[in-house]
């Protein structure tokens, strides 16, 4: 199906009767890594699954948004849809989209996959360190505009210009203060091998929840693809808890 909102051309499937749930993909990814949930839980729900702004086949934001956009642009599509207090489950970018949505907008339950929220910092690496140098030598703009590109991530290098820089705005933003507000029963799906978002996230953000549990899989930063059936065991019992 398709839709127009905040001047994107938006892409999403809907599925399924009873309560909302959506579910959003990671970064670089579209509908169909959520969908092997959205199949299952649409025996019970009604699915709603999209291609966030900038991939599978939405449209690109024309300028960098901010995750703050992002949470503008879903609440317009709810409003749109008329998803009300929806049950919202994501995926590393997308669990981040959810994290700070729901510290604005009332929901009913979360689940998040590999969703880092607090952002420690690091040590430069040498590459790192020889491009922060390169950048302040004069006439060194362009090519260190080109290094960075070769030292950055597969998801950075990939990405156009626009989407490079939502990614940086997105890794970039610590969402502590708004996983504090979240009052509404979170459950935390991770891999116990995650290299993008380490277990240590996980726990970080467990005590930050008011009503958070910490569930850790074996497998990396697609550990609920990796135990899928276990995952939809988990998804069920939680969902239909407390209903």
């Amino acid at each position: 199906m398709k839709t127009c909102v905040k001047n994107i051309d938006l892409s999403y499937i809907q599925y399924g009767k009873g309560r909302d749930v959506v579910l959003l993909h990671g970064w670089g990814q579209k509908i169909e890594m959520m969908k092997p949930l959205g199949d299952f839980l649409s025996q019970k729900y009604r699915v709603t699954i999209l291609d966030l702004p900038g991939f599978g086949e939405s449209s690109e934001p024309v300028s960098s948004w901010t995750l703050e956009e992002y949470v503008d642009f879903l609440h317009e599509f709810f409003k749109q849809l008329k998803i009300k207090k929806p049950i919202l489950i994501g995926h590393s970018f997308g669990g981040r989209i959810i994290i700070l949505y729901a510290s604005m907008y009332s929901v009913q339950k979360i689940v998040l996959f590999g969703s880092p929220c607090v952002r420690t910092k690091k040590g430069l690496t040498f590459k790192e360190k020889l491009l922060k140098t390169a950048k302040n030598l004069p006439g060194m703009a362009q090519i260190a505009e080109k290094m960075k590109k070769y030292i950055g991530s597969e998801d950075y290098k990939n990405a156009t210009p626009v989407m490079r820089n939502i990614l940086v705005n997105t890794v970039n933003l610590d969402l502590s203060e708004a996983a504090k507000k979240i009052k509404v029963p979170t459950l935390l799906i991770w891999g116990d091998q995650d290299q993008e978002a380490p277990l240590e996230d996980a726990k970080l953000l467990e005590k930050l929840l008011e009503d958070g549990a910490l569930i850790v899989l074996p497998g990396t930063h697609y550990a609920y693809l990796e135990n899928l059936q276990r995952v939809l065991v988990i998804l069920n019992e939680f969902l239909e808890e407390s209903k």
